[in-house]
């Protein structure tokens, strides 16, 4: 290596460095994305490891002790068939979870490879892209998912590709959107120029410039993925009993909302803690990726 070489080496990583460094200084100094990060990690931690030390089953009926109150057997009682309603909830909250991570990745990914083809090539693949969101959005969601979820069973992967592949719009929007500014600047010229091919220039030069609107539309996605998740499961074509999610428990709560209110209090509590988290963090990254607005 040249000593040119050496000094632009020693020069570049302490700029990487600094430049990481500043934007966690700017992320530590918001207390609203601090707080939102520091409640989204307890949820995580709870439901990750409260089955682990909580060991009772979810799924158990217990006939001869239904509708029970707070005890030292059942810390937030039990449910209409005697199911454990603490059991029930950290092992919903696994499920609605996963489900809503999933279906946010499957969102982002389908996203971010749309809006960046049809921002980079344009021409045809700019227009078709444009006429498939504007098609899908002149749809309401709900029956969209009524029809593909009613066409086979709701299994958590279903209801994640359901979800997932009618959600990514947003996010293909923001991408076609930064990498349409981007493929015009002058470095992208110059890489064009020395002859890179257009993959390279893609994601070599245009991506990282749209990686802070990615991460920003992931965290709002996954708010969305997870209370589509619940609402489905309400509904009842979502995660199906015998396994726990927080939007089946509110199904099987909503009978008992004046006799037993607590029923539908925990599972509705946990899922706006939960969005409120997602859609907390998504204002505070949007705040400390871009300052200037």
């Amino acid at each position: 290596m040249t000593s040119i070489d050496a000094s632009s080496a020693a020069g570049h990583a302490p700029y990487v460095q600094s430049s990481a460094r500043r934007t966690l200084k700017r992320f530590l100094r918001h207390r609203k994305g601090v707080f939102a990060l520091g409640l989204l990690l307890a949820i995580a931690l709870t439901v990750a490891l409260g089955p682990l030390i909580y060991r009772v089953d979810p799924t158990k009926i217990d006939l001869m002790n239904t509708m029970a109150g707070p005890s030292a057997g059942h810390p937030l009682g039990t449910d209409e068939n005697g199911r454990d309603v603490l059991a029930r909830l950290l092992v919903g909250g696994q499920v609605s979870i996963l489900v809503g991570l999933a279906a946010m990745a499957v969102s982002v990914g389908l996203g971010v490879l749309l809006g960046a083809a049809a921002g980079y090539f344009g021409g045809w693949t700019d227009r078709l892209l444009i006429q498939v969101i504007d098609g899908i959005m002149a749809v309401p969601l709900f029956f969209l998912w009524l029809i593909f979820l009613t066409s086979v069973p709701p299994t958590p992967l279903s209801i994640v590709l359901v979800i997932g592949c009618t959600s990514w719009m947003p996010t293909a929007r923001v991408v076609r959107s930064e990498v349409l500014k981007t493929r015009e600047l002058e470095f992208v010229e110059a890489a064009r120029a020395i002859g890179s091919s257009r993959t390279r220039i893609l994601f070599r030069h245009c991506m990282p410039q749209a990686i802070s609107s990615i991460i920003v539309s992931a965290t709002l996605a996954a708010a969305f993925a997870i209370i589509s998740e619940s609402a489905l499961s309400f509904l009842g074509i979502g995660i199906q009993p015998p396994r726990p999610s927080w939007g089946n428990m509110l199904t099987g709560a909503q009978q008992y909302l004046f006799s037993q209110p607590a029923l539908a209090l925990y599972p509705g509590v946990a899922i706006v803690l939960l969005v409120l988290g997602f859609n907390l963090l998504g204002d505070a990254m949007r705040d400390v990726l871009n300052p200037r607005g």
